[in-house]
């Protein structure tokens, strides 16, 4: 098939954007086989069938690679305690926060979990997803961690979508094993992964490094078993504090570190050496309220990658908007809009370890996203406007 008539935003080369107006792609089969000014176009593409698309812009399709998408109930009622003044710490420690969705994921069937979760991803794909990163971590159980990660795999069958999967059972520590957090790790936290893994459940491992949740040694010792099992890692690191998580999750080479507003210029070092991606979650800074942000300067500085995603999730970033997220990381982090298109596609392909996609290119897989705009720093400029003409997912519309 031939795409013409197109500006492409092709997210790689020495151009903004990688910018090419009067572009043109040329898909075969799941695959990108040229791109390009279709001054350039090859002469037996051009009796492909084509499909015009009158000017509009073409960018890789999006990349959401940060969610807990999947997950039972709600938190509404947090939400109303935080803004009568509960900070997010002190709603964890009565109870509440992680372990609250515990409770009710724990109770749900794999059926009502996929539904529910379906909602969610359709939101993401109406908005021009096609790779979506999943974690467990609301089971904190067994059983309850590999349901989740069944369902997360369910969705990249019942959707045109990739779904990458990832480990979290170093999420929270259960009620059952209050201040147990070592025997926790030991006794449920790596059996599990060992299980998920033997069932091809798992395409990363992941943790939540924070005074709430894990000190950096219990991390170490999930970190180890992953590179036991031959698993890349992430982590949620530097959030509410600083404890070294980034610098931990770079020792092992990490695929990202997420959140990072108490991150420093040490960090940023560490992460640059490593070649780990920074990804940025507004999502939950906004939700949460909070006054520190992320160190963009030092991540520019040290030529870290930047990623942005959703962090859907039911507590901290309820959220189910990239485009959003993109608004959000011009608006609130002064992220410059080429940063936050690359921080959903082409960065945000390198959070997962992906290398196939997330740019517009020969050889890539043909995920396309269509709009309904001139320029590639619209879809970071509106909010609440949804400007997606069509989306391909593996060259189908």
């Amino acid at each position: 098939m031939l795409l013409y008539n197109a500006t492409l935003a092709a997210m790689h080369g020495e151009a903004p954007y990688g910018l090419v107006r009067n572009g043109a792609v040329v898909l075969e089969g799941e695959t990108i086989k040229w791109a390009g000014p279709a001054a350039d176009l090859p002469g037996p593409a051009k009796n492909a069938e084509s499909m015009d698309l009158e000017g509009r812009l073409v960018t890789p399709g999006l990349i959401d690679c940060h969610t807990h998408i999947v997950h039972g109930g709600n938190r509404a009622n947090e939400f109303e305690m935080r803004l009568n003044g509960a900070s997010y710490e002190e709603v964890a420690r009565a109870g509440g926060g992680i372990v609250s969705t515990v409770t009710e994921t724990r109770k749900a069937d794999e059926k009502s979990l996929l539904k529910d979760a379906l909602a969610r991803v359709d939101r993401l794909i109406a908005e021009g997803v096609t790779t979506l990163e999943v974690k467990s971590g609301y089971g904190l159980d067994i059983e309850t961690e590999l349901k989740m990660l069944k369902v997360a795999r369910q969705i990249g069958r019942q959707r045109a979508i990739t779904v990458k999967t990832s480990f979290l059972g170093a999420h929270a520590v259960p009620p059952e094993y209050s201040a147990q957090a070592d025997a926790y790790i030991s006794e449920v936290c790596l059996p599990a992964l060992e299980k998920a893994n033997a069932q091809g459940l798992v395409d990363a491992v992941d943790g939540f490094c924070e005074k709430i949740a894990f000190s950096p040694a219990q991390i170490r010792k999930v970190f180890e078993k992953a590179a036991s099992l031959g698993l890349p890692v992430k982590l949620h690191a530097e959030q509410l504090s600083n404890l070294g998580g980034t610098r931990l999750a770079a020792e092992f080479g990490a695929l990202s570190a997420d959140h990072l507003e108490y991150a420093n210029d040490e960090d940023a070092t560490a992460m640059a050496k490593a070649a780990t991606v920074a990804v940025i979650l507004p999502g939950a800074y906004y939700t949460l309220r909070e006054t520190r942000q992320p160190p963009i300067a030092a991540f520019r500085h040290h030529g870290i990658a930047m990623a942005l995603a959703t962090d859907s999730n039911p507590g901290s970033s309820p959220v189910t908007s990239l485009l959003l997220m993109a608004n959000m990381a011009c608006t609130l982090f002064r992220m410059t809009p080429q940063e936050a298109l690359a921080g959903i596609t082409s960065n945000g392909a390198k959070a997962l370890g992906l290398i196939d996609r997330g740019i517009i290119r020969a050889g890539a897989r043909a995920d396309l996203a269509i709009w309904d705009v001139e320029h590639p720093a619209e879809l970071a400029y509106r909010i609440g406007f949804n400007p997606l003409h069509k989306r391909m997912s593996g060259g189908v519309v």
